[in-house]
């Protein structure tokens, strides 16, 4: 099973590459697989690579779901 995350482009950092925040976390990905790429955008990252762009309404329903999931995973009952 794969999983790609939706993560938010903070900075461009030269050709292809760019900086974004995995929740949290601060991540120099590649943007070699997609194009028209800017700050603020999202994108879905998989092992260091920017898959595909994603509109900000999806990448927030998505991230909320993965924040659901978790505090159901920290749930003792």
């Amino acid at each position: 099973m794969c999983l790609a995350i939706p993560a938010r482009i903070e900075q461009i950092t030269g050709a292809d590459m760019a900086i974004v925040n995995l929740g949290g976390v601060r991540k120099e990905i590649s943007l070699a697989l997609v194009d028209d790429i800017a700050v603020g955008d999202y994108v879905i990252v998989h092992v260091g690579y920017a898959l595909q762009k994603l509109d900000r309404d999806e990448a927030d329903r998505t991230l909320a779901l993965f924040a659901e999931v978790q505090m159901l995973e920290n749930d003792p009952f």
